[in-house]
């Protein structure tokens, strides 16, 4: 029986991590995201404060996806995958249940679709990026 590659799971989940802050940085979607969100400088330097713990969450959560990727990756290619393969595992997991899921929370916030089409496109660009990873190094 195949077995998850621990070491990829947490690359993966690392590698999460630092696309959101790239993601979220003023180089790319920083102010699209802020304005989006109604967010003035004064909030952010607010959430700033409380950030670590919102960090902590946020490795927890990506190494808890990259796993269950990882399993269902053994589960899907017993004999092994390639990058590929994990491409396009990564997208149906997005489609599925990132995307969805976003979407339907976007609908009963008040908050408009380019926030969602900010933060869907950073899952859908993780997911990807956490198949591709974990497809390739089994």
């Amino acid at each position: 029986m195949a077995t998850v590659n621990y070491l990829a799971v947490v690359v993966a989940a690392l590698a999460a991590f630092f696309l959101g802050a790239l993601w979220y940085s003023p180089a790319l979607f920083a102010k699209q995201w802020m304005k989006a969100h109604g967010y003035t400088s004064d909030k952010l330097k607010e959430m700033q404060k409380s950030a670590m713990k919102a960090y902590a969450v946020s490795v927890v959560c990506y190494l808890v996806m990259a796993s269950v990727l990882a399993r269902l990756n053994v589960y899907i290619h017993p004999d092994g995958s390639t990058l590929s393969q994990g491409l396009w595992l990564g997208f149906p997991a997005w489609i599925g249940f990132a995307a969805t899921l976003s979407l339907t929370a976007n609908m009963f916030s008040e908050k408009p679709l380019s926030a969602y089409y900010i933060d869907a496109g950073y899952q859908l660009g993780f997911m990807l990026l956490m198949g591709a990873i974990i497809g390739a190094w089994r």
